[in-house]
């Protein structure tokens, strides 16, 4: 399976960076992802903290 360039810290990052008022285009272009990826991520990721992205990290490595 391929890896992500981003780590979940910084993919909860981009999603509370869309969260607080930016628009998601912008937050895309600025990060290089597009918009199909980043609601792929939001999906995944976005209900949690980065604690929680850790547990669930350390639970699929299991």
């Amino acid at each position: 399976m391929k890896r992500s360039r981003f780590t979940e810290e910084q993919i909860i990052g981009m999603i509370r960076e869309q969260e607080s008022g930016q628009k998601t285009a912008d937050v895309c272009r600025r990060h290089g992802k597009s918009e199909a990826t980043f609601y792929k991520y939001k999906a995944k990721y976005g209900s949690m903290d980065v604690s929680d992205a850790r547990r669930l990290k350390a639970l699929e490595d299991e």
